[in-house]
């Protein structure tokens, strides 16, 4: 289990920390209104893939919007928290922006391959990630935002694909990666529903042991 803090380490790369910095000294950008940018962004990436034919300018368009949602939910926090502008609402705002914009991404993805309803699957698996870590942190638990398929492994996976894709479409004229990224983060995405709940029950369990053993 890990602190109630996603581990990411491009927060220690210094222009997205001069970046936060500077969105924080200035004070008319608030954490929760880039958090709700992120999912502008993402839907901005699901119009761009759901455009007829695929095209490579559509797919660079999908794969520089979903990295655009990653920085606006990277720096968000960091505002948040390094910068001192925190505010008593700004849990809700971090996580349900997220689970919105995972939901416009993946479902998109799915009708763009032509499997609707694998893209739904997708989009309540990994909203049922979310759940299960937000879960843990209930019980009292740190929360783990372990992988295989966590919020940052999807959308490198998206990206990839779409970067593939392009490939595919100038040599091939097809688009098989996008496909295969949404089988990818469906499977994916279920593992680690299991693997979180696992650490979390073993976690509890270990925690009432502790428990009954300094009351005998």
């Amino acid at each position: 289990m890990t602190e109630n803090r996603r581990p990411i380490s491009a927060r220690s790369f210094k222009p997205i920390r001069k970046l936060a910095a500077a969105i924080a000294r200035n004070g008319q950008i608030t954490p929760n209104q880039i958090s709700c940018l992120s999912s502008a962004a993402a839907g901005a990436g699901a119009f761009f893939l759901l455009l007829p034919g695929q095209t490579p300018v559509a797919l660079a368009a999908c794969a520089l919007f979903v990295q655009l949602r990653l920085l606006c939910n990277l720096i968000d926090g960091m505002v948040a928290v390094e910068g001192g502008k925190k505010t008593a609402a700004g849990e809700l705002y971090n996580e349900l922006p997220d689970r919105l914009s995972d939901s416009l991404l993946l479902v998109a993805l799915g009708y763009a391959c032509g499997a609707g309803w694998l893209g739904w699957l997708a989009a309540l698996l990994a909203a049922f990630t979310a759940y299960i870590r937000v879960f843990g942190g209930s019980t009292g638990l740190a929360q783990s935002f372990r992988g295989p398929m966590a919020k940052q492994h999807r959308m490198a996976v998206l990206t990839a694909a779409c970067l593939l894709a392009i490939a595919e479409q100038l040599s091939l004229h097809s688009t098989h990666s996008l496909t295969a990224a949404l089988v990818l983060i469906t499977i994916g995405s279920a593992a680690t529903c299991v693997l979180r709940t696992r650490d979390i029950a073993r976690a509890l369990e270990e925690r009432t042991a502790k428990t009954d053993g300094a009351q005998t």
